[in-house]
């Protein structure tokens, strides 16, 4: 599909500017990390709101998975691909070398990016109009898969990274024998990637499963 034209040019310049441009630029203009954060929040926000609106069974950890596989690394690189993003990025000659047009992590940023541009210049409707075409639809595919155990989909997600090895430990319990509070941290090689609570084990261990598909950067921290 065509990209929404932004009615002020410098902040599409700015949404595919990479930080290393700057270095071998005399150009007035920042890199577009600060349009990817806000773009990113933003992204969050529609699709949270799509999935609430979209499938009302579910609960709370079956919504934050599925956005959680919306809007990773993994998801948002294949759409910024699908837009061919990686022409528009403007590198250094470094970075140029090393494929940062196909590079996974550059290609989701600038499509975080463009979306806070877009909302800056036009506003949440225009950005909701654009998620929709290019990323909301990816919630038909991932529906079953969200239904899933969290600790299946988790299992899934590191086998998926070359690990296997995930380690559930108690590491605290509150309150009298018949009402118990479980405290469960689920960890790779020592590095933990959730923290859960549960009435018992299965529940503390079913949380921390769930923070842990929720986290932020967990497909950094899998690696």
């Amino acid at each position: 599909m065509a990209l929404p034209k932004l009615k002020n040019k410098n902040l599409f310049t700015q949404a595919f500017t990479h930080r290393s441009y700057l270095n071998e630029t005399k150009e007035d203009i920042s890199s577009n990390e600060r349009m990817e954060f806000l773009g990113d929040s933003i992204i969050s926000f529609v699709v949270s709101e799509f999935l609430y609106r979209k499938y009302p069974n579910f609960n709370e950890g079956e919504l934050t998975n599925m956005r959680s596989l919306m809007v990773n690394t993994e998801s948002l690189a294949q759409v910024g691909r699908n837009l061919e993003f990686g022409s528009l990025l403007r590198l250094s000659k470094g970075e140029e070398q090393l494929k940062g047009r196909e590079n996974k992590s550059l290609l989701a940023d600038s499509f975080e990016a463009y979306v806070g541009a877009l909302f800056i210049d036009q506003g949440i409707t225009a950005v909701s109009q654009f998620l929709n075409e290019v990323l909301l639809p990816k919630a038909e595919t991932l529906a079953d898969k969200t239904l899933k155990d969290a600790k299946s989909l988790l299992q899934e997600f590191v086998q998926s990274k070359g690990q296997s090895h995930l380690l559930y430990k108690v590491v605290d319990e509150q309150g009298p024998a018949h009402n118990k509070v479980f405290t469960v941290k689920v960890t790779i090689d020592d590095r933990v990637l959730g923290i859960g609570k549960g009435r018992s084990k299965q529940d503390a261990e079913k949380d921390a499963a769930e923070n842990a598909l929720s986290n932020e950067g967990l497909e950094e921290k899998t690696k």
